[in-house]
């Protein structure tokens, strides 16, 4: 058996040295150091030898497999180098080629605006609260004073997924979970940013997905003189100094008294253009304060504490600011996009 082992040793170097991959060198693996190799046919036959030939058989027989182990693990790491070699040489690159141009990629405007907004707020004590996209009927209409029978919950306006589940309509569903979720009861200031969803038809101005950023306080003695204060701001900071105010009455279910709010043309200051369609002014957003039902549904004592809320659709304050249209912001254009990479002076 000795004679043998020496045979093995042999023939398992030769057919090592001679494989060029590593599908080769495992077949050389399985054939002398496998389950089935010529080592198990030796350990099986050992049972006819003295106590001493088998003491020098099975130290042969460690010394030689451990020999061909370790001339396999030298051919493989010999030819993973090889490998490497050969991809390096055929993936070369001439460093001496000019580089390619790459393009650089740049905020999209929305996010841009929704920026500036809130730095606008948060510097006027506001916090920036998110909530989610999926909402219930309770906190989407039913806690903002909206009846069974309003228009608004009709399911040609909403994307329902159940008869309570839906896409949120509005931000305003975050405002109805902060209230609650204010145990104490205190004043507080926060703005609603998000995505919302509403069934329209897709065209230059309008969108089934849309964003808005929506503002609501409460607090003691707060009045409509506070409103008006903080949307002026709003409409200086987003359209220039010399921008005016006009607020004209309206309905909405979960404001008392409500108001639609319009700035003073940008491009003609208000002479009248093709902008603002001849009129001098241009609506930007929904306000007014809040109904004394909604506080009450939140927990707020109406009798203690006031509240203004207003809300404003990110994309028409974007295509104002920009003078693009809705479908701009949905292209993906790299040539539109590359326009908002510079900073405002």
């Amino acid at each position: 058996m000795i004679e043998k082992l020496e045979e093995i040793k042999k023939h398992a170097l030769d057919d090592i040295n001679e494989c060029s991959d590593e599908v080769a060198l495992n077949n050389v693996k399985s054939k002398y150091v496998g389950k089935k190799s010529v080592f198990n046919e030796i350990m099986a036959g050992m049972s006819s030898l003295s106590n001493d030939e088998k003491r020098e058989v099975g130290s042969k027989s460690n010394e030689v497999r451990n020999l061909i182990t370790e001339a396999l693990d030298n051919r493989l790491k010999t030819i993973k180098e090889e490998e490497l070699n050969k991809k390096l040489n055929n993936d070369k690159i001439d460093i001496t080629l000019p580089s390619r141009k790459r393009k650089k990629g740049t905020y999209h405007p929305l996010t841009l605006v929704r920026q500036e907004m809130e730095d606008l707020f948060i510097s006027m004590g506001y916090d920036v609260v998110d909530g989610p996209e999926v909402e219930t009927d309770k906190y989407c209409f039913e806690m903002l004073n909206l009846p069974k029978d309003h228009p608004a919950r009709d399911a040609q306006d909403s994307f329902y997924i159940t008869d309570e589940i839906l896409l949120r309509t509005q931000t305003s569903a975050v405002q109805i979970r902060s209230m609650l979720a204010n145990t104490e009861k205190k004043p507080f200031k926060l703005i609603c940013p998000g995505k919302t969803y509403r069934r329209d038809d897709d065209d230059t101005t309008h969108s089934h997905e849309f964003s808005q950023i929506e503002g609501l306080v409460v607090g003691e003695n707060i009045s409509l003189s506070d409103l008006k204060g903080t949307l002026e701001i709003f409409a200086k900071k987003m359209f220039g100094e010399n921008r005016e105010l006009r607020f004209r009455s309206s309905y909405f279910p979960f404001t008392e008294p409500s108001y639609e709010v319009d700035v003073s043309c940008f491009k003609c200051n208000g002479k009248g253009c093709n902008i603002c369609k001849g009129t001098g002014w241009i609506e930007i957003l929904g306000s007014g304060m809040v109904h004394p039902k909604v506080l009450e549904n939140c927990g707020f004592d109406s009798k203690k504490y006031q509240g203004f809320a207003f809300g404003a659709g990110i994309e028409r304050i974007a295509c104002l600011k920009y003078g693009v249209s809705v479908r701009d912001f949905f292209t993906n254009d790299y040539r539109f996009l590359k326009n908002f990479d510079r900073k405002e002076l």
